[in-house]
């Protein structure tokens, strides 16, 4: 049989090749390749032959003298392969052999990019073209249909229920699917290992029982948003799938510990657990997943408002979570002091800790906190209102190692804390919002500028993102000083600041207010990314400004005469009660 021309296939893109196509609809993803960039744990069978036909080569291809190459098994030749920068040089290798031809069809198929409703019809009609040299069918093990969202329904995912050896289904926010259209693409692949359905309403037990019942290899569900899912199907889930390693369960809602303490028994391997926003999960849940799962990297129990102090302090003393970096207890309300000292002993290696609206915590616990020493990478202690500048101190002396410090409303935080935060050699971000206390001191510390020095000898600060919103005694000169040493910066928040959101001079380089911002609280909005800050810069230099800026500095700025009690209750009025309090609520850093 020949191999089929596809050199007027509509599904190749031109604009990745140069050359003349050689198989349709070729992939091109920008996401690496897992099972080439990580230990392969998924036992992917990425690199089996998938030709319709074996033909038998000819006597005289036979009898020549085989090269080294030609000994490689096809698992090797692919890798070899995968290492070429260009989809056009792949396909011109696919014209070298036979076995070449199946190797590279197989890397070009193995995760099809849909970027375009063509691009998906016409990978569709390779699919179900039944003359076709290869089983296209059979080569797709990554599908993400993602890109198309607004467009992808049950019928759209028809054509992919012969694709049985898909390993990673991504359908992220592609809301008009239902139950139907999902189970038909999990019934009977046995092969598939990760699945992400976040944002998907319609959902329900049915899709979580098809998985149970069909995917006994899986390893990552994302169900986040699918809040009709109950314990009834998350139960039979971790009774089946044991290799659990990812669970992302955040908005959840009907969750509860039921099927918590059973996936804690039941799947001894899982790493990284999200319950946010899972409000009926208890203390019971926590413990349960401490006790069975020592190796947990990454636990989320953001907004677990029934989880107390109880839930770290029965754990046995003597247990110890070195696997544990990350821990997110963002609004667990009723956790103390003493919570906080039982997971830093517990889990000594962690490097991100959130903290943020646990009101209880005090001092004590940041002091706790600096025993993680050169581990600690990211600490949020927003609202955390009880934190004082000399707990602070003593943090960035044992953690030196800090890139990124969330501070928002602590309202106890003034220059002197700031002053030995820029210290850092590490810092890249840092959230300041509603610290009200602080003044041009403190952004000229970030800077590197000294007390009484009106510039700098040392290399630039390394900072990226800065939120200073609601901090309503700095001035135009600080920022200029800030922007002018720190050529990283690519984020900075000034919402609420009188110097910056009442100019249309300076407010032309903001970025949109969020949509659903009311009329007053766009009317504060002032938040600088990416090239608006460039700009921002570049304009604060020009010659006219500095006069401009020497005036602010003998005491005429906001701060000086009593005009920010005005902005703390036009704050207030607003209802602008985020972190960042200008639609940029602070990420937690993964990586």
């Amino acid at each position: 049989m020949e191999h089929p021309n596809p050199s007027s296939d509509p599904s190749v893109d031109d604009s990745a090749s140069s050359s003349t196509p050689s198989t349709p609809g070729q992939i091109l993803d920008d996401e690496p390749d897992f099972a080439l960039t990580h230990n392969n744990d998924s036992q992917s069978s990425f690199g089996a032959s998938s030709s319709r036909e074996q033909s038998v080569q000819p006597p005289s291809v036979r009898s020549r003298p085989k090269y080294p190459i030609e000994h490689l098994p096809p698992e090797l030749l692919i890798y070899i392969i995968s290492k070429l920068s260009s989809p056009s040089d792949i396909l011109r290798c696919l014209k070298v052999s036979k076995a070449w031809s199946d190797c590279c069809v197989e890397l070009l198929w193995h995760r099809p990019l849909f970027t375009t409703w063509e691009r998906l019809v016409n990978v569709v009609n390779s699919i179900q073209d039944s003359n076709a040299h290869w089983r296209y069918a059979d080569l797709i093990k990554r599908l993400n249909l993602s890109n198309l969202s607004d467009q992808i329904n049950d019928g759209t995912l028809q054509p992919f229920v012969n694709c049985r050896r898909i390993e990673r289904l991504t359908l992220t926010s592609c809301s008009s699917l239902t139950d139907s259209g999902i189970i038909g693409l999990v019934r009977g692949n046995r092969q598939l290992l990760a699945l992400d359905i976040t944002g998907l309403h319609s959902i329900t037990d049915l899709t979580v029982a098809a998985l149970a019942h069909n995917c006994p290899r899986l390893q990552g569900l994302n169900i986040t948003n699918c809040r009709k899912v109950t314990d009834a199907s998350l139960v039979t889930l971790a009774e089946n799938c044991k290799y659990l390693k990812r669970l992302k369960l955040n908005k959840c809602t009907m969750v509860t510990d039921e099927s918590i303490e059973a996936f804690a028994r039941r799947c001894p391997s899982m790493l990284e657990i999200d319950l946010q926003d899972c409000r009926f999960i208890t203390d019971h849940s926590v413990t349960s997943l401490m006790l069975g799962g020592r190796q947990l990297r990454e636990l989320r129990l953001a907004s677990c408002s029934n989880i107390t102090d109880d839930a770290f302090l029965q754990l046995p003393s003597h247990l110890r979570y070195d696997s544990l970096r990350i821990l997110d207890l963002t609004a667990c309300h009723q956790l103390t002091d003493l919570a906080v000292e039982r997971i830093i002993e517990g889990a000594p290696r962690l490097r991100i800790l959130v903290l943020a609206k646990c009101v209880e915590i005090t001092d004590r616990s940041v002091m706790a906190i600096t025993k993680l020493g050169k581990n600690l990478h990211d600490i949020h202690l927003g609202r955390c209102q009880q934190i004082s500048d000399d707990a602070l101190k003593e943090l960035v002396k044992a953690c030196n190692r800090i890139r990124y410090i969330d501070l928002a409303g602590c309202h106890r935080v003034t220059d002197a804390a700031v002053e030995k935060l820029a210290q850092l050699p590490k810092l890249r971000r840092i959230g300041l919002v509603k610290c009200q206390a602080i003044t041009d001191d403190s952004i000229n510390a970030l800077a590197g500028i000294r007390r009484g020095e009106r510039s700098r000898n040392n290399v630039a600060t390394n900072l990226e993102r800065v939120h200073l919103s609601y901090c309503v005694r700095i001035t135009l000169g600080g920022i200029k000083a800030l922007l002018n040493h720190c050529p990283k910066l690519t984020h900075l928040s000034l919402t609420g600041i009188q110097a910056f959101f009442l100019r249309d001079d300076l407010i032309q380089f903001c970025r949109e207010a969020p949509a659903e911002f009311n009329e007053e609280q766009r009317t504060v909005f002032c938040v600088f990314s990416g090239d608006g800050v460039s700009k921002l810069r570049k304009y604060l230099n020009e010659d006219h400004f500095d006069s401009e800026i020497n005036m602010y500095e003998e005491g005429e700025m906001l701060g000086d005469d009593g005009d920010a009690d005005g902005i703390l209750g036009l704050m207030q009025s607003t209802g602008l009660d985020a972190e960042d309090g200008d639609g940029d609520e602070f990420d937690v850093d993964m990586q």
